[in-house]
């Protein structure tokens, strides 16, 4: 069976029954020794495509069916002969009415992590491990992350999204005892030099159902993969890192990747990027890209990988979102991560030059290269939170298949973003590569005069600060031709906040 058999096995995953919040979307897509793996959340669905065909797993040897979850992170890892899952599931679900009108929550009770092995020679499946909080309305940390470790030949996982047992564990292949290594949350992270480099999460905020909206990035650790003894870098105040020397709201953990001898860690806002395990030999800093203020648009839930010797991610449009708010803070929480933006967008990095490759519709959740062409998993609507849970999962989940070779055209995609004045007020926002365009416009419409500064840097290595360029700009409409900054990132920032602006970033090829 050729590759083109194996693409040809991948169908499209409609709203079925799963209960949980909102919805999940294909996850851990992974082509590796003839097999073809991906996991589809919240249906608790592992699928293995090969020569010999196609075999789905419902997590059945964790508890009873009918199950729900998966992964949402995108934790897999391949070694020897061996494709390595991780995530959490429900088994069994379990769906509540909530406290309100329309409102259901899950119970917790039977949400348990997990790692399973599948042994591409015997076609098996195995649970290696697994671990619950055994409580109505609290959960054991989900594994996000999996990394092997060759010099002791261990696996070593992140826990960062749970109430309980979080941090960085190593995980035995054989025998499936797992210990914690280190007791700071991490969501996700790569190998760097003798090293793998985790992101630590600020204290997460509990309220009674679970946590909201609450990891931020507060620094890197990174651990040696020969004793486990952990450097730690705290990141700070971000704008003492940023090249346009602003800061960067909320910035929740995305994927991270390692490439040119530095971490690639992406954040809400931008990335991180440089050399944590010694910041004497080169600082971590701050690179804006996508940050649109208070909206939920980032690289929330989705991948990062090397694909032609750069680093492929994506930022997603609709990655989270509350629909039916309790509270003041989740009303304004609603209000910003339903505004949507623009296009989720695919990202290529190949220092300086960031280019955008595609863009799509509401979530990019994983990818994968495949001969000559380029898996996508796409989904159309959002994690949700708290009482949004149904006994459904109502995303429409599918499979693209893309050219590799866009990520090598010069001409990108058209994108346009749509920023009201009230998400971004006077911070530093944008962040936009216009490598590929020929037009790159910003139009503004504000309702009073006003200054605006552009910011124009790149991603080399080490990254340089960003230069400036300011305009005055009357009431009412007027546009500015941003082609003269060639395949540079542009940022913006509005002197004083015009909460009635309507701000377009028009990226014509």
């Amino acid at each position: 069976m050729g590759l083109d058999d194996i693409i040809g096995r991948l169908r499209s995953y409609p709203p079925s029954y799963a209960p949980e919040w909102g919805s999940g979307g294909i996850f851990g897509l992974k082509y590796y020794r003839g097999v073809l793996y991906y996991t589809v959340a919240f249906d608790a669905l592992a699928n293995f495509i090969s020569e010999e065909g196609t075999q789905t797993y419902r997590f059945e040897q964790v508890g009873p069916l009918p199950t729900s979850g998966g992964d949402t992170y995108n934790a897999v890892e391949a070694v020897d002969d061996e494709i390595y899952f991780g995530g959490w599931v429900h088994a069994p679900a379990s769906y509540e009415l909530g406290p309100g009108p329309e409102m259901g929550v899950i119970v917790f009770t039977n949400k348990y992590s997990h790692v399973h092995v599948y042994d591409i020679g015997d076609r098996r499946v195995k649970l290696l491990w697994k671990e619950g909080a055994a409580r109505k309305d609290e959960w054991a940390g989900e594994v996000s992350e999996i990394i092997y470790n060759p010099i002791q030949d261990e696996l070593l996982i992140a826990r960062g999204d749970g109430t309980i047992n979080l941090g960085v564990y190593v995980l035995d292949r054989e025998k499936g005892e797992a210990k914690r290594i280190s007791e700071r949350a991490a969501l996700k992270g790569a190998v760097l030099y003798e090293y793998a480099c985790f992101d630590i999460l600020e204290r997460q905020i509990k309220d009674v159902h679970g946590v909201l909206f609450t990891k931020s990035v507060t620094g890197i650790q990174c651990v040696n993969l020969i004793n486990h003894r952990t450097v730690t870098v705290p990141l700070g105040e971000l704008s003492r890192r940023s090249v346009d020397g602003a800061p960067v709201s909320w910035p929740q953990t995305g994927p991270a990747a390692s490439a040119y001898g530095r971490l690639f860690m992406f954040v809400k806002g931008g990335l991180i990027v440089g050399n944590p395990i010694n910041e004497e030999l080169e600082p971590l800093r701050f690179v804006r890209l996508f940050d649109f203020g208070d909206s939920g648009y980032f690289s929330r839930r989705t991948m990062a990988e090397t694909v032609l010797g750069g680093v492929l991610t994506a930022f997603n449009a609709y990655s989270e979102s509350v629909v039916r708010p309790t509270n003041s803070f989740e009303e304004m929480v609603a209000r910003a991560t339903n505004i949507i933006v623009g296009p989720s967008v695919m990202v290529h990095i190949a220092p300086p030059v960031a280019r955008i490759v595609a863009a799509m519709g509401a979530r990019i959740t994983s990818f994968e290269p495949l001969g000559d062409k380029l898996i996508v998993a796409t989904n159309t609507m959002s994690n949700t939170s708290r009482y949004n849970a149904l006994p459904i999962d109502l995303g429409y989940r599918d499979f693209n298949i893309l050219p590799l070779s866009i990520l090598e055209s010069s001409q990108g995609p058209p994108v346009r973003f749509r920023v009201p004045g009230i998400l971004v007020k006077d911070k530093v926002f944008g962040g936009i590569p216009l490598a590929g365009y020929r037009s790159p416009r910003l139009k503004l419409s504000l309702s009073r005069s006003n200054r605006i500064t552009i910011y124009e840097y790149d991603i080399s290595l080490p990254p340089n600060n960003a230069s400036e360029e300011h305009y005055e700009i009357g009431a009412g409409r007027s546009t500015i031709d941003l082609a003269g900054f060639g395949n540079s990132i542009v940022s913006f920032r509005l002197k004083e906040p015009d909460p009635e602006a309507s701000i377009i970033i028009d990226l014509v090829p």
